[in-house]
């Protein structure tokens, strides 16, 4: 007993003395990262995650734009492999979007068309859309305008607004999620953002070559923020959440309660419906109900590979799966809006996990997805 109280006592100066050093030395984001995941029984990053993070709220407008039901809606049932790659990892929405109507959705018990879930990185394409909207808006000049113009920390570096939504910034960035010291975790639960981010250094020629970092975009984010003068959240409302008619609010993640600076690499948590607007918008050349919304050159450019042969445009993952142009927005655990235009045809699919594989820069999954969606329609 004397040898239990002992070792208890040893174990609980060693937890103290952890949790002082981590304080001391700049780790304390891990202590959160630690309460936020493993405290509530998870093992990683989780799509309902948004009550353990300070958030802005996405306001919806006055006026909601309500999806039309195809003719054939939900008159299909799943295919076999649909449903099995579904329980597999754990899809929560799954919608097919046809001619802008929905043909089938589909959501796991628990979850509906209203929940909210993160979206992880899906957020970049939504960043991104924000870049465009600024460069119409004036905020911004254009996609070659250095990130000096807003952050003296940038001064003789050359990177560009551009650079950092097409992922080609030069910046020194580990894109590692494994390690609780990797800069990528520190990003997710640090509560001073931007002093992680304005400590970043140019170490590769930017607009060379393509290299996805979490740490381009939230810069980007940031220059949006400072060039509007505007929080992401306000912005995001008033330039897309109401123009199209977004049903729900949505979260968009903080720093802190203090800072409030939104991870503009991640984490909007909405719902399925609303998330495929995006979509829609893009498909569609910037316009909404006639309305153009976003310039339909940007559209055109964030769509299409800035690098030859690599997948990624301006903020949108690129495809030409089975020799038809495809662009994505895209989260860590599976998050999709996938839109094909040649067949007028989009699938969403939101979940907790994706698949292992990885064929052609895409985890296997988001190919069963579509290729599913076409069974299903018959195609």
């Amino acid at each position: 007993m004397k040898f239990i109280k002992t070792l208890l006592k040893w174990l609980i100066g060693i937890i103290a003395m952890a949790v002082i050093a981590a304080y001391i030395f700049d780790f304390d984001y891990i202590l959160k990262g630690i309460r936020v995941v493993y405290f509530t029984g998870h093992s990683s990053a989780f799509i309902d995650d948004h009550p353990y993070f300070e958030n802005d709220t996405i306001k919806k407008g006055t006026h909601t734009d309500a999806w039309p039901l195809h003719k054939n809606y939900n008159t299909v049932e799943a295919t076999q492999a649909l449903t099995d790659i579904n329980t597999e990892l754990g899809t929560v929405a799954y919608l097919i979007i046809k001619n802008d109507s929905i043909f089938y959705e589909n959501y796991a018990e628990n979850y509906s068309k209203d929940s909210k879930t993160n979206s992880f990185s899906m957020a970049k394409s939504i960043t991104t859309s924000l870049l465009g909207k600024a460069i119409m808006d004036g905020y911004i000049k254009n996609l070659d305008q250095p990130v000096s113009d807003f952050y003296t920390e940038f001064k003789g570096a050359k990177t560009t607004v551009g650079d950092l939504s097409s992922m080609a910034s030069g910046l020194d960035w580990v894109e590692s999620y494994t390690s609780p010291f990797s800069i990528t975790a520190r990003a997710n639960y640090d509560d001073d953002l931007a002093e992680t981010i304005l400590n970043q250094k140019v170490i590769k020629t930017p607009g060379n070559e393509f290299e996805y970092l979490s740490g381009s975009t939230q810069l980007l984010g940031m220059v949006i923020k400072k060039a509007t003068g505007k929080p992401l959240a306000d912005y995001l409302s008033e330039s897309f959440w109401q123009p199209l008619g977004a049903k729900s609010d949505a979260l968009w993640q903080l720093d802190d309660d203090e800072n409030k600076l939104a991870k503009a690499f991640c984490c909007i948590s909405s719902n399925a419906r609303d998330f495929a607007r995006f979509g829609k918008l893009y498909k569609n050349h910037g316009q909404w109900h006639g309305k153009q919304i976003l310039d339909s050159t940007f559209v055109a450019k964030a769509t299409t590979s800035r690098f030859n042969g690599q997948p990624y445009g301006y903020g949108f993952w690129i495809s030409d799966y089975n020799g038809k142009h495809t662009f994505a927005m895209r989260g860590i655990l599976g998050q999709y809006v996938i839109v094909i235009p040649q067949d007028n045809l989009m699938v969403v699919r939101l979940g907790h996990h994706r698949s292992s594989e990885t064929i052609n820069s895409f985890p296997s999954d988001f190919y069963i997805y579509i290729d599913e969606a076409y069974e299903m329609m018959g195609k």
